[in-house]
């Protein structure tokens, strides 16, 4: 972020607020081929993926992820790696996992996933792809652009922002950074699909004035 840390006040929380909305797509699930985690420094997101492979959404529980932008200055271990761990703790059958850990992008997650289960002879017609709330859609438009076939509902942790920025995430991330990386998140929505790296989607103009405002006001640091 430019600058000293920006006071999370009203106005700023509700500028957040729009955006955290946007982000989620609120897909309804269906019973599915497979359940792609995609990793990250949130390792809530691992215990989401696994509580929905226990309660039978899908056979096999697939995590993705090695060290990307954020985590390379977090971790050593790759975010797969960890993930995958959590869930076997939490009951998942260690045959019932599958682990890519070499990707660093939310592109990169779908090709080599894809990749690795053309390698195993996996058919995978349809998808629950477990990611953050606030990367719902860019995960969804992502998936949708580099492996157009299969369906994909795309979940989350069942979290309010509220409960989000008090600490949800990784915590070595502040509310501040959080609220950075929603800003530059909406940013790569539109600027990743007029680069071909998704498909597009249209950002209502409220939401566009929120990220234009949380900008200006300093949350900038996670822009590309």
């Amino acid at each position: 972020m430019s600058g000293s840390p920006v006071e999370i006040d009203d106005r700023i929380r509700s500028l957040a607020q729009v955006l955290w909305d946007y982000h989620q797509l609120r897909h309804a699930l269906a019973p599915s081929d497979a359940i792609l985690v995609l990793c990250s420094h949130d390792l809530r997101v691992a215990e989401r993926g696994a509580e929905l492979f226990l309660a039978g959404w899908a056979p096999l529980l697939i995590f993705s992820g090695g060290l990307g932008s954020i985590t390379r200055a977090l971790m050593t271990t790759p975010e797969a790696d960890q993930f995958a761990g959590i869930a076997r703790g939490m009951g998942v059958p260690p045959d019932r996992i599958l682990i890519g850990n070499q990707s660093t992008n939310t592109g990169e997650n779908v090709r080599f996933t894809r990749a690795l289960l053309e390698a195993r002879q996996l058919p995978t017609a349809s998808f629950v792809v477990v990611q953050k709330p606030y990367m719902e859609r860019r995960s969804y438009a992502t998936f949708r652009k580099v492996w157009p076939e299969p369906e994909v509902r795309v979940t989350s942790p069942q979290v309010s922002m509220d409960e989000y920025l008090r600490g949800y995430s990784h915590g070595s991330l502040s509310a501040h950074d959080v609220i950075g990386i929603m800003v530059g998140d909406l940013q790569r929505i539109r600027v990743y699909a007029d680069r071909g790296f998704q498909i597009p989607q249209d950002i209502p103009d409220d939401v566009w004035s929120a990220y234009e405002e949380l900008v200006r006001a300093g949350f900038d640091q996670r822009l590309v």
